[in-house]
C-alpha cells in the first residue's frame, strides 16, 4: 500500500517532516543518508538545494531535483512517528480513497446522525475532516466496495447509511 504524502517541511538539522494522507505525520533523519549514498551529498553541500524539497505529483514521493527523490514508504517506513494536534484528521477527499467510498455518503452518514459534527467530522470553511477512527465509532465498520457489485451501495455504506430507528412513546 502507498502511504501519500500531503506535504513535506525541511528542517536545519537535515530532518524532513512528511504528513501523510492518513493522518500520520512522520520525521525522517536524512543524516545517515548522507554516509551511505553519494547521490544524497549535494543536499548536504547546498543547504539551499536541500530546502527546495517537495512532493512529488501524486504524492507518492518527495523530489529535489530530476536526480534526487525518495519513495513515500521509504519515508512512511524509516520515519518516526510524531504526535501533533491534527494526528488522525483526514479530508474527505482523502477518506473517500482510503475507504472506497464517495463524499455524499459521508455527507448523509452527518445527516442520518451516524457521524457527530464536531467529535467525528468537523467543516473548516469549505472542506471537511474527518477523524480516521471515525469511521469505526459507534460500532459501524465501513467496508470498500466491491467494483463488481450489482448494488447502489455496499453493506458497509447502507449500515452507515441507515436511518436511526425511532422509538415510539407510549
Amino acid at each position: 500500500m502507498f502511504h501519500k504524502i500531503k506535504s513535506v517541511t525541511p528542517s536545519p538539522d537535515y530532518r524532513l517532516l512528511v504528513q501523510f494522507s492518513e493522518g500520520v505525520t512522520k520525521q525522517y533523519d536524512m543524516n545517515p543518508l548522507f554516509d551511505k549514498y553519494t547521490m544524497f551529498l549535494p543536499l548536504k553541500d547546498h543547504p539551499g538545494l536541500f530546502t527546495s524539497v517537495e512532493v512529488d505529483v501524486g504524492g507518492y514521493g518527495i523530489i529535489w531535483n530530476d536526480d534526487i527523490d525518495i519513495a513515500c514508504d521509504e519515508l512512511f517506513y524509516n520515519g518516526k512517528t510524531i504526535q501533533t494536534p491534527f494526528d488522525g484528521l483526514i479530508a474527505f477527499s482523502d477518506a473517500t480513497q482510503l475507504w472506497g467510498l464517495n463524499e455524499s455518503t459521508l455527507r448523509k452518514a452527518i445527516a442520518y446522525g451516524k457521524l457527530i459534527n464536531g467529535i467525528d467530522v468537523c467543516k473548516f470553511g469549505k472542506q471537511w475532516v474527518i477523524s480516521s477512527d471515525a469511521i469505526f465509532s459507534r460500532k459501524t465498520r465501513v467496508e470498500r466496495r466491491s467494483p463488481h457489485s450489482r448494488s447502489e451501495f455496499s453493506m458497509g455504506e447502507r449500515k452507515l447509511l441507515s436511518r436511526p430507528s425511532r422509538g415510539r412513546v407510549q
